[in-house]
């Protein structure tokens, strides 16, 4: 008699701020492009039974549940094919993880455990809508269904009764009082906003409730660069403009989804000229980033990007970790209870064996 075929696996795999550079992290951002065309490899795979993908600026990971090791390792060939990226390289700096400890990554996420700036905000609804999005595809199924419902409600808990996103955290709030701590006072400063997606909208209203005066947006959607304009009493650039318009500014922040640079080295030196012995300050929350790594290097230039205001973040998780303590304490009961729900459906974790290929396991538990 033939021994039972193993159960599929639950397992997460990607990359993330904790172990990926910034350079890497733009190198592996799936564009909306990209992003379809790997959805459709994937949707491709033998024994890829369900898949959710997780892409914002500080991650892409891959949310599953595979049939079998060849599975997990041909969706990570797909993508690092997309990418450009060698496998051996992308298996150096992964996150790869399955069963319970798939689910406790997936809870870390979406209350702000495993952010950058911890406790943000916005992590939230990005993680609810790569489900909706996957749930859209018909992509997931009744083992990431309950997985991620239950994610939304353990994430919730956590933010309720913990004080790990005390403050309202996000990146737009902390590109604001970066800003804050240069001019010290942003009635008189001049602030272009480049790109006018929700990180753009959240960084104009957090610049307005601090009383910025002179607010400009620029989006290659004229239209919508109008209405955000509107909205917060500021004025709307037309995107061609913007490079010959930037010396008029003290601030640009930068939140665009181009594929590549919008703030040219050349653009940034010209702005410069024409406004002698008066710095100019980039604050890059874009990724691919938005202005050149070059631009860092021009005298009276100052370039922040991610990981820069993550940084200057770190205070508040020092501040609160009494707070993630407890917040972690959270999501390893909630994780445990999820997992003794599931495991009799799905097998243990993909863990890596010594050539660094995937491995299913049996549950132990």
């Amino acid at each position: 008699m033939s021994s039972p075929s193993p159960l599929p696996s639950l397992f997460v795999v990607g990359a993330n701020h904790h172990t990926t550079p910034l350079e890497l992290r733009e190198k592996l951002a799936l564009t909306a492009e990209k992003l379809a065309t790997f959805q459709h490899l994937a949707a491709q795979i033998e024994g890829m039974k369900e898949l959710a993908v997780l892409n914002t600026c500080n991650r892409v990971e891959f949310y599953g549940v595979a049939g079998s090791s060849h599975a997990i390792e041909r969706l990570q060939a797909e993508f690092c094919r997309l990418s450009g990226m060698p496998e051996a390289d992308f298996a150096e700096i992964r996150k790869l993880a399955g069963g319970k400890d798939a689910i406790i990554h997936l809870l870390s996420v979406a209350c702000g455990l495993e952010s950058q700036m911890l406790g943000e905000n916005e992590i939230f609804g990005q993680v609810k809508d790569a489900y909706e999005a996957a749930q859209k595809r018909q992509s997931v199924g009744p083992v990431l269904n309950r997985v991620f419902q239950k994610a939304f409600q353990g994430a919730k808990h956590v933010r309720t009764n913990t004080a790990v996103n005390a403050g309202q955290v996000s990146v737009a709030n902390v590109a604001v009082e970066l800003a804050l701590s240069i001019f010290g006072n942003l009635r008189a400063t001049r602030v272009l906003l480049l790109g006018a997606g929700d990180i753009g909208e959240k960084t104009a209203k957090a610049f307005q409730s601090r009383g910025a005066g002179s607010l400009t947006v620029a989006s290659r959607t004229l239209t919508r660069a109008m209405e955000l304009a509107t909205e917060f009493g500021a004025v709307a650039l037309p995107f061609e403009q913007m490079a010959q318009r930037l010396h008029e500014f003290d601030v640009v922040v930068c939140s665009t989804a181009a594929p590549h640079a919008v703030v040219t080295q050349s653009a940034a030196e010209t702005a410069l000229r024409r406004r002698p012995s008066q710095p100019l300050f980039f604050i890059d929350l874009a990724l691919p980033r938005d202005v050149e790594p070059a631009v860092a290097g021009l005298e009276n230039a100052f370039v922040y990007n991610l990981d820069d205001l993550a940084k200057i973040a770190e205070k508040a998780r020092v501040a609160r970790a009494a707070e993630v303590n407890k917040a972690k304490q959270i999501v390893d009961e909630r994780a445990h209870s999820i997992w003794q729900q599931i495991a009799s459906q799905v097998g243990a974790s993909p863990l890596t064996t010594p050539n660094g290929a995937p491995s299913l396991h049996q549950p132990t538990s």
